[in-house]
């Protein structure tokens, strides 16, 4: 076996490994507000969640073909190989110190800010202007209209049953709850499992395994589809414990309103910009939106606040440990 193919076949494992850890890392994106206002169990959430992601992941390439082809240009052979592997052990460190503080941080931007560090250290091409329109001004949006659309929708909501009765408005939107909690994790496979298909085809063309204009083959999808579906069945309990309590409270409707926002954000991404943006931002957004309809100090703005500042870290951290893990394996592998 050459360099270059072990290096293929090692880069493609490191993409699926970050895949699961985005599953379990991001579980709590699609179900939190279910489990917490107790619309679902939590094992029947997570698998509901599971079996949606690995549907989304189905639903088009459009994110994939962001990250594949619109970050950054790594050199081919092996050189280029462990520029994206780099990228990648970047991604996986920043996930599972966030995890383990149990702050719901962006595993697409880890991604991205992984790709983007190595790139730097390798003085390999970084394309500036994908990066600002297809990552920082949809990083920015995304959270500000999931904060407003949820708030939109909560007000219609009191709105339309400010008469009708609590016991029987909450049970009604439990069962609500199981759509939109699945249209949630049907969103987050469209836009997550993407993104590691997009760098396995990236490792695939820096490798001379594919060209750049072809298709996304079917096992890269069908592999990224299980990845992330096994990671999100795994479960990230530290995170949903954070989304669902420690925010606010929610009830049944504000679940709903939440849910409903993110999902919608998640698809006009997707399918009508191909923008890889967090869900974890647009869901944590939302969450918030639905909050201050209540009053503002519903918001545990503290615990806001330390989740906004792993957000702003989470590109320059991951592109750090991306860049010192280039300089490691460019002097073990070249």
């Amino acid at each position: 076996m050459d360099l270059t193919l072990a290096l293929v076949i090692g880069v493609v494992v490191v993409a699926l490994v970050f895949d699961y850890t985005n599953g379990f890392h991001d579980a709590a994106n699609a179900i939190a507000t279910s489990v917490s206002t107790r619309a679902l169990t939590p094992r029947a959430a997570l698998f509901m969640a599971a079996a949606m992601n690995f549907l989304g992941a189905h639903l088009g390439t459009q994110v994939a073909a962001t990250v594949g082809k619109g970050i950054i240009d790594a050199p081919q052979g092996s050189h280029g190989l462990v520029i994206v592997g780099s990228g990648l052990i970047g991604a996986i460190t920043w996930n599972l110190v966030t995890w383990y503080f149990g702050l719901p941080s962006s595993s697409s931007h880890a991604l991205i800010g992984g790709l983007v560090g190595s790139a730097i250290a390798s003085a390999s091409t970084v394309h500036w202007d994908g990066v600002m329109e297809k990552v920082v001004i949809p990083m920015i949006l995304s959270p500000l209209i999931g904060f407003t659309l949820a708030g939109l929708i909560m007000i219609a909501i009191l709105w339309g049953f400010r008469r009708s009765q609590p016991t029987k408005t909450n049970r009604g939107f439990r069962l609500a709850q199981t759509v939109s909690a699945a249209a949630m994790a049907l969103g987050h496979g469209l836009q997550d499992a993407q993104k590691t298909m997009g760098v396995i085809f990236l490792a695939l063309v820096v490798g001379g395994y594919q060209n750049d204009g072809d298709p996304i083959p079917q096992w890269v999808i069908l592999s990224a589809a299980t990845a992330i579906s096994l990671g999100t069945y795994a479960g990230g309990w530290r995170i949903m414990r954070t989304l669902g309590r420690r925010i606010i409270a929610l009830d049944p409707p504000q679940g709903f309103a939440a849910e409903t926002a993110a999902a919608t954000v998640l698809y006009t991404a997707a399918i009508g910009f191909g923008a890889p943006i967090s869900t974890t931002h647009t869901i944590t957004s939302a969450i918030m939106g639905v909050g201050a309809t209540k009053r503002l100090s519903a918001v545990r703005w503290g615990v806001a606040g330390n989740i906004v500042t792993a957000w702003i870290l989470t590109i320059p951290a991951a592109a750090l440990v991306a860049a010192l893990s280039y300089f490691a394996l460019h002097w073990m592998v070249e």
